[in-house]
């Protein structure tokens, strides 16, 4: 068995081997080269499961030939645990990966990191919470670290992106997948200008036990996990209680009770987690050394607005407009709600509300419910 690369590749490749286990056995041989050149017997005694000992022994040739030019084509590097550059606060987790595919920056581990999560269909000020606060955090010296989902994870790692720094993807797929396909154009940029990341080899799909796995890396990487909108059960709460399992810091960005995409940060509030207003709360709170100024970024009625930013000039509302989006205010409501806080036709909200949409006012979301957009 030759050295490094086919080897951790033919790790990669067997059935049921735990990272913790592997770490062990290793620990045991001495090296990666020592444990596969034991017998199946040997392995099972040092704790590995029989199909992943069996499977060690006895390597898919072809495929890991396939999947060492494909490393070699793509410039996917490898970095197992006992590389000397692999991150140790990750590397100090009882769940630790025992080995990471990397395509793109690797120097981007050495920074300090903090994870930005959260809903997938989230508001279109939630989008923009989470692109301003990103880039903020980003231009402090921080590199921003998400799952490259739909959403939040998108909107995190292209306000990093825009801020000229730099981001880590950390894939639930094997590095040739993309998930979400339309985050394709991300994905190559991310891997041109930041760092794309997975523990699963080439070939993995989006399965759904791979994103838990995934979130831990997310979290375990990360000084922080920062929250933006999550409804109850999201998995970015499964991010956030494996930052706390970790001993790392939670923060959450605050919403209404009303608002069903702000019950996840709500709860992580009253169990404790830091209050985001502004990138300031959050560097405070990890104590590290602003680079350069992030500027001042202030949640109110919903929205994060930028004191260094001007809206776009925008047709002046006539009374009966201004009421009804009054009446929206920064809350999911439906028609039957407008029409009963305005005392306006059914018809006529309706039909004011298709063109408020049109000039990019409000937005329409899931349940037939229109949702104020704070660009404005």
């Amino acid at each position: 068995m030759q050295d490094s690369p086919l080897a951790w590749l033919t790790v990669l490749r067997a059935p049921l081997l735990g990272a913790a286990g592997l770490r062990r056995a290793i620990a045991s041989t001495g090296s990666i080269q020592a444990l596969l050149a034991c017998s199946t017997r040997q392995m099972v005694a040092l704790g590995l499961a029989p199909e992943a000992a069996a499977a060690l022994n006895d390597p898919p040739r072809a495929l890991l030939d396939d999947d060492l030019a494909w490393c070699e084509r793509e410039r996917i590097s490898l970095l197992p645990f006992t590389a000397p550059d692999f991150p140790p606060q990750l590397a100090d987790l009882p769940d630790a990966p025992a080995l990471l595919l990397l395509q793109g920056r690797r120097e981007l581990l050495a920074a300090p990191q903090m994870a930005v999560v959260g809903s997938r269909q989230p508001t279109a000020a939630g989008r923009r919470i989470a692109f301003e606060l990103a880039g903020a955090l980003a231009r402090a010296g921080l590199v921003i670290t998400s799952g490259l989902a739909r959403g939040i994870d998108t909107a995190a790692h292209e306000g990093a992106l825009a801020a000229k720094c730099g981001t880590i993807a950390v894939c639930g797929t094997g590095l040739d997948l993309c998930y979400p396909p339309e985050n394709q154009a991300l994905r190559d940029r991310i891997a041109a200008e930041g760092l794309l990341m997975s523990e699963l080899p080439r070939g993995a799909p989006a399965a759904r036990h791979h994103f838990p796995r995934r979130n831990r890396i997310i979290s375990g990487l990360a000084r922080g996990t920062l929250v933006v909108e999550a409804a109850a059960g999201s998995g970015s709460l499964i991010t956030a209680r494996k930052a706390l399992e970790q001993g790392r810091e939670v923060f959450a960005v605050p919403g209404s009770p009303l608002n069903p995409l702000a019950a996840g940060c709500l709860e992580l509030l009253a169990e404790g987690a830091h209050l985001v207003r502004t990138a300031h709360d959050v560097i405070t709170h990890i104590q590290i050394t602003i680079e350069k100024n992030p500027g001042h970024y202030l949640l109110s009625d919903q929205k994060l607005t930028s004191v260094q930013s001007t809206a776009g000039a925008a047709r002046r509302l006539d009374k009966d407009y201004e009421m009804l989006l009054d009446a929206l205010g920064f809350e999911p409501a439906s028609i039957d709600d407008l029409v009963d806080r305005t005392g306006l036709s059914p018809g006529s909200v309706a039909s004011m509300m298709l063109i408020l949409e049109l000039e990019g006012r409000v937005e329409t979301r899931p349940g037939a419910l229109f949702n104020r957009i704070t660009d404005r």
